[in-house]
C-alpha cells in the first residue's frame, strides 16, 4: 500500500456465509458442530481470492454463543476457523463465544468486533463492507459504519430481514461480484 491509500476490508460471518449453516425445524441456522460437519461453499475460496486481488482484508467476525451455552467448545470453534483459514485467504477470525446475556460489547449486532478489528488492522470502516445472512451481521456493519452492509438472503422462515438499508444477495458469489462492480465503477477513469 502506498502512502495515504486506505486499508479496507470486507468483514464476513463464518456460518451462512463461508460454510454451510444447518436449518432447524424452526428455520433457525445453526454451525456446524464438528470438522466432519463442516461443509465450506465451494465458490468461498474464489470469491475470497477475489476480494484479496481487489485490495480488501478478510475478516471473519463470528457469534459462537454454544460456547457460554455449554454445548459447544471454544476447542472445537478454533479448530472450525483454523481450518477455515487453512484453505482460504483470511487475515483475521474474531469470535464473540458469549450468549446474549452476557452483554457483552462484542456480540453482533454490537459492532464491537468490527471496530476492534479495524483498530487492530488500522482499518477504514467507511470504506469497508460487511457481508452477513443474519440480521445481527447487518446490523452490526451499520453501527461499525461500513459502506455498505450486503444480506445473503437464504430465506429462513425463522430469521427476520434486516433493517434498511442494505443490499440483498443470494450467495457469497453475488455479494463478491456486486463489490467488485461497484470498486470497478468507483475507480477514476485513468486507473482502468
Amino acid at each position: 500500500m502506498g502512502i495515504g491509500e486506505v486499508k479496507r476490508a470486507v468483514f464476513l460471518d463464518r456460518d451462512g456465509v463461508l460454510n454451510h449453516a444447518s436449518v432447524d425445524a424452526r428455520g433457525t441456522p445453526h454451525p456446524p458442530d464438528t470438522l466432519e460437519e463442516l461443509r465450506i461453499y465451494p465458490e468461498a475460496p474464489e470469491c475470497l481470492e477475489a476480494l484479496r486481488q481487489a485490495g480488501f482484508a478478510l475478516i471473519v467476525v463470528t457469534n459462537q454463543p454454544d460456547v457460554a451455552r455449554g454445548t459447544q467448545t471454544r476447542a472445537m470453534v478454533d479448530a472450525i476457523n483454523r481450518r477455515l483459514e487453512s484453505l482460504m485467504p483470511l487475515d483475521d477470525v474474531l469470535v464473540c463465544d458469549h450468549d446474549g446475556r452476557d452483554h457483552c460489547d462484542c456480540r453482533k449486532p454490537k459492532p464491537g468486533m468490527l471496530t476492534g478489528a479495524a483498530a487492530k488492522h488500522g482499518i477504514d470502516l467507511a470504506a469497508s463492507y460487511m457481508i452477513g445472512d443474519r440480521y445481527k451481521d447487518i446490523e452490526a456493519g451499520q453501527r461499525a459504519g461500513c459502506e455498505v452492509s450486503i444480506w445473503i438472503d437464504h430465506g429462513n422462515t425463522g430469521e427476520r430481514a434486516p433493517e434498511p438499508p442494505f443490499e440483498r444477495a443470494a450467495s457469497l458469489r453475488e455479494a463478491t461480484n456486486w463489490i467488485l462492480a461497484r470498486e470497478a465503477a468507483a475507480r477514476p477513469a485513468e486507473a482502468k
